[in-house]
């Protein structure tokens, strides 16, 4: 968490929310607006008025018609995929024209399926990939998209749409931050058999971005396990930049080398797979079958490290390995991890780290178990903020105060099911501390903590529905609000104005002004692929469910007691089911060609 000056507004809203009026109006939602994605998620507000955004379901997207992409067996199987999902999903229907389609002229129903169905061939690289998920920044009103490695097709202006674009935050200086994958680009090929094919080729999965001028200059930082290689044995590495301090001081990850089996795979000559094997090179560009095997996801491909550096506006980077929080044996061949999510202005730096269950193991085997668990980086040390592994284990840290209270989740069994629970420690003594876990919305919702600020109040998410839950069926959550000073939790749903449309569901982040940066459910007149305003038969605008990226600004509190109809509107807006899926798979594990590191 960078350092602010703590201003009279600060101090007075942190002495209002130790009230806990559970019905106050103390917050005002500012959505921030439609933006080129159906879906927005907030990512963090700095305190001028700047803050990054994240988007997905992009409209528009620019599938590549044409014989060389998709051909007549294509568009059948698009046109049987359409009419048996057709079924299911309410807001289609089948393929209105399958010759407009096969002429690139699909109208919006027919896009969507279009885009849908190559969806459902990602990883297949044959066939175009969609990504399409977008980094973006807002300053008022309007949300302006920033391209970070996306490039547009041959011949066109229209990006990819193939890439992971993810913004972590901003800086007061306007410093944007974060990780973006490279685009996936059409190459041509004849395999063995003289057939010609089009294959798409990614060169890297996550690079570490950031830009000093708000998107308009982009600097990468290219990982160790690429920059000590030489050109041919270029395999993509993976790095990300989670944290950046006012003082430039920069936290994240690194690969330092690739896992030596997948190293010996696409190294080898004679093994079956092995992309040097000139028989497989027959059918498959070197390129692919190296992504293929970096990108499968049941084996990780790079030994990956927290680091931190010091950055400057003319791209030059300074960078430390941070370490682990164990030393692996020797034999050991499995890939290790350690992340810095956060840092604060001491350099002081929190985040997560393999370590041994049992944390009293000094001998290890090599095939010691082991989970990640919550840590500080400090002192030249990588220190376990758990303290009893086998009970609290599977912990992350998130952020860091100037304090040095640090905050975040562990997982805990509740009756049976595995659980998180969020909590915040003080790291300014490393021999004495320990995990304090504030009571949240009932013993057995899991809750995280996002974002901690200098007024010690913590944002984050938990569970509100108390039902048995499952993938396709998770439970509800909201945000929270935790004052650690008055020891006062708050659903922030109960601090907004009566009536409210928003439904706030995660809080990422806090400025030192307590303005929050949320993302929330909040119904819309709904849009076709292209991005057009969809009505019915009668001209009536047709109704749905977003995620939308909002800030909490504070208000005064007028005293305004809401009635319980109003209260039920909010209650009422929420989606049942796809939102929190989808949530989940934003926040946690976005996409299978990425680390799973997204705060």
């Amino acid at each position: 968490m960078n350092r602010f000056v703590k201003s009279m507004l600060a101090l007075s809203i942190t002495s209002a929310m130790s009230l806990s009026l559970v019905n106050a109006a103390t917050y005002k939602v500012i959505d921030k607006g439609v933006a080129s994605a159906k879906y927005t998620y907030a990512q963090q507000a700095n305190n001028t008025g700047d803050m990054v955004l994240s988007g997905t379901n992009v409209y528009n997207f620019p599938v590549q018609f044409g014989e060389k992409y998709l051909d007549d067996d294509d568009f059948a199987s698009i046109q049987n995929y359409a009419f048996t999902n057709s079924f299911i999903v309410h807001e289609l229907e089948p393929i209105e024209d399958i010759d407009a389609l096969k002429a690139g002229n699909p109208t919006p129903n027919d896009l969507a399926w279009t885009v849908r169905w190559l969806e459902t061939n990602n990883g297949n690289y044959l066939y175009q990939e969609v990504e399409g998920t977008v980094a973006m920044i807002n300053s008022g009103d309007d949300s302006d998209e920033v391209t970070v490695f996306d490039v547009p097709f041959e011949g066109g202006d229209v990006p990819t749409r193939s890439t992971l674009d993810i913004v972590k935050g901003i800086t007061d200086s306007g410093w944007l931050y974060g990780s973006a994958s490279s685009p996936y680009l059409p190459q041509d090929f004849v395999n063995s058999s003289g057939s010609e094919l089009i294959f798409w080729v990614s060169e890297f999965s996550s690079r570490a971005f950031y830009s000093p001028d708000r998107g308009i200059t982009v600097f990468e930082i290219i990982p160790p396990s690429e920059s000590n290689s030489d050109e041919d044995k270029n395999y993509g590495g993976v790095s990300g930049l989670l944290d950046v301090s006012e003082t430039q001081i920069a936290v994240g990850f690194m690969s330092t080398e690739m896992n030596v089996n997948i190293k010996e795979l696409i190294e080898s000559e004679t093994l079956g797979s092995g992309c040097a094997n000139p028989d497989v090179l027959d059918d498959v560009p070197r390129g692919v079958c190296i992504q293929t095997h970096r990108d499968d996801g049941n084996t990780k491909a790079y030994q990956v490290r927290a680091f931190r550096s010091t950055i400057t506006a003319s791209g030059d980077v300074s960078t430390e390995n941070l370490g682990l929080l164990v030393t692996p044996h020797e034999d050991d061949e499995r890939t290790y991890e350690s992340y810095a999510q956060a840092v604060n202005d001491d350099g002081v730096s929190v985040g997560f780290s393999h370590g041994w269950i049992d944390e009293s193991e000094f001998d290890p085997t090599s095939i010691q178990g082991r989970s990640f668990y919550a840590v500080v980086y400090k002192d030249g040390k990588v220190t376990s903020l758990a303290q009893d592994h086998g009970v609290d284990f599977d912990s992350k840290a998130y952020d860091i105060s100037n304090l040095g209270i640090a905050t975040g989740h562990v997982t805990k069994s509740i009756n049976g099911k595995l659980r998180t629970k969020f909590y915040y420690i003080d790291t300014a003594n490393i021999d004495e501390m320990e995990m304090i876990f504030p009571t949240d919305f009932f013993d057995s919702s899991s809750s995280t903590a996002r974002a901690i600020n200098e007024n010690g109040l913590i944002v984050g998410e938990g569970e509100v529905e108390t039902h048995t839950d499952s993938a396709a069926n998770p439970r509800r959550t909201h945000a929270f609000i935790y004052d650690l000073n008055n020891d006062v939790f708050t659903d922030i749903n109960d601090l907004l104005t009566c009536g409210n449309p928003y439904s706030i569901i995660e809080a990422r982040d806090i400025n030192e002004d307590n303005v929050i940066s949320a993302s929330a459910i909040y119904k819309v007149q709904r849009r076709d692929a292209t991005g057009e305003l969809m009505v019915d038969d009668l001209g009536e605008p047709l109704m749905e469910d977003v995620v939308r990226a909002v800030t909490l600004e504070p208000m005064p509190d007028d005293g305004q007691i809401c009635t319980p109809e109003e209260e039920g509107k909010v209650e009422r807006q929420g989606a049942s089911f796809g939102f929190f899926a989808l949530l989940a798979l934003f926040g946690f594990s976005l996409t299978r060609r990425t680390v799973n590191i997204i705060k």
